[in-house]
């Protein structure tokens, strides 16, 4: 489920780049403005493996265009979960958001403007606010989704090289939470996903995590949309507004104050 996705990839990215004692493991330690932010952005990101499916919040995302990419990638991908769920995917896509970071423009007095990765967080806050159900149209999604990049670019030039790690972290963490379900990861090591041996498929258990084949599941939180998931769903929104709330105390500088 596309909200429980993008709560999955804030969490992720809070517990990577945040500051809270005890609760993040801080890996890559950040201000409190990129990991805010931050968190938006991973959320959206943690959609994208989801592009390969007509019906997923993306392929809304523009009237039309969005399930007509949709379902160009679901065919060149081979399918849902396939090719758009592999780690190849996750690959290029990381590939993708470096890339990004190189689309400047230079409007004289104001310095570079790093267009690119303006457009990306754009579109990754447009996905993320709205799967949330943070605002009702896509008109608005957007609206907000160049806001905050116009915020980032323009307020914080220069300290958006986070971007790609986000982006990749995102989509990683949708694939971890897909290997969660009992759908699992059929494509992960796409395009190589050879049949496992008759042996293997006649055992079940086995057959479900054939890492040759490219499978993966470990399908703790059962069907998509149980209630196992929704669960697990409610407890990292918790704790995505708790770590946030830390951070936006970080940011005007009073943490301490409280802890001490």
């Amino acid at each position: 489920m596309g909200v429980n996705h993008a709560v999955s990839g804030a969490a992720a990215w809070i517990a990577v780049t945040g500051a809270v004692p005890y609760l993040t493991v801080g890996v890559l330690p950040l201000d409190p403005v990129a990991v805010i932010a931050g968190s938006v952005v991973c959320a959206g990101a943690a959609l994208l493996p989801d592009a390969d499916h007509h019906s997923a919040t993306i392929a809304q995302s523009v009237p039309v265009l969005g399930r007509l990419g949709a379902r160009t990638v679901e065919a060149v991908s081979g399918g849902h979960r396939h090719g758009a769920h592999s780690l190849l995917g996750a690959l290029l896509v990381t590939a993708a958001a470096w890339a990004l970071t190189f689309a400047t423009i230079d409007v004289g007095a104001a310095g570079t403007v790093a267009i690119g990765v303006g457009a990306g967080i754009a579109a990754l806050t447009c996905f993320a606010v709205k799967a949330r159900g943070f605002v009702r149209s896509w008109l608005v999604a957007w609206i907000t989704g160049i806001a905050l990049a116009f915020a980032l670019v323009i307020v914080v030039p220069g300290g958006l090289t986070w971007f790609p790690v986000a982006v990749a972290v995102g989509f990683v963490a949708h694939l971890a939470g897909d290997a969660l379900t009992t759908g699992g990861l059929p494509g992960l090591l796409w395009p190589w996903m050879p049949r496992p041996p008759s042996i293997v498929r006649s055992v079940p258990v086995v057959n479900r995590v054939w890492l040759p084949n490219g499978f993966v599941a470990l399908p703790l939180l059962g069907d998509t949309g149980s209630w196992r998931e929704k669960t697990l769903g409610g407890v990292l929104t918790l704790y995505c507004t708790v770590v946030v709330g830390f951070e936006a105390l970080r940011l005007v500088g009073i943490e301490q104050t409280l802890l001490g």
